[in-house]
């Protein structure tokens, strides 16, 4: 945000990909900053869907695909996919074709340690609880009312579901999907690319490119390295 000579206050513009439900409630999350400091002037919506294209979402236009942004490097990039495969392909393509800037976006409600890092493209939405001493990468989300305690390292494109609880100490690994209410017991480290069901409780390391359920988890299922691309 800017002030203009007249005082004015001056909007950065920004596009929101996807406007499913994750991207619908991250469009409310930027409405909320705004109401709090206004900020971002959302011009709409980014869709691979042609049929989406030309249609309204919460009264807002979706504009096209990735495409749109060629030639726009002045537009800031929301990426409302809450899937840590797809949000990162999607981060790549518009890497590889402009220079688009990737806000990070805290909910006002949201509570911020003051000895932290928080890394671009990272989205923290209302009533989410972190401590201190943590270190979070790129493109993370922290979805409603989940918690992030003192040293934990949560590395590029994890998603923490909504309730889901990390105690002290943990470290979760890129791409990782924690699911909702899960709780990672103190210390514990979980692997990149790997998926915690939901409402589970981890008391031991998850490696790598594994699903793990149930109290305590349980590896029930192995991928193949490179799953994801």
């Amino acid at each position: 945000m800017n002030a203009t000579q007249g005082g004015a206050v001056e909007m950065r513009p920004v596009v929101i990909v996807g406007p499913g439900g994750l991207g619908r409630e991250v469009h409310e999350l930027i409405e909320d900053i705004n109401a709090a400091q206004p900020t971002w002037e959302v011009l709409g919506w980014l869709d691979s869907n042609a049929e989406m294209h030309g249609q309204r979402v919460h009264d807002l236009p979706v504009l096209g695909d990735l495409d749109w942004l060629a030639d726009r490097p002045e537009v800031a990039v929301v990426i409302g996919i809450g899937a840590p495969p797809t949000r990162r392909r999607v981060v790549e393509r518009i890497r590889a074709q402009g220079n688009n800037k990737f806000p990070t976006l805290i909910h006002p409600t949201a509570v911020i340690g003051r000895r932290v890092e928080i890394g671009e493209g990272t989205i923290i939405c209302a009533g989410v609880t972190t401590t201190t001493d943590y270190r979070i990468g790129k493109h993370v989300l922290l979805n409603i009312c989940c918690t992030v305690a003192h040293d934990d390292v949560l590395h590029d494109f994890v998603t923490v579901a909504p309730g889901a609880l990390l105690s002290g100490n943990v470290t979760v690994g890129e791409g990782t999907d924690i699911g909702t209410n899960a709780t990672i017991i103190q210390g514990v480290e979980i692997g990149g690319w790997s998926i915690v069901g939901a409402g589970s409780v981890v008391n031991k390391p998850v490696p790598d490119n594994v699903t793990a359920v149930g109290v305590p988890a349980k590896v029930i299922k192995e991928r193949e390295s490179g799953w994801q691309l």
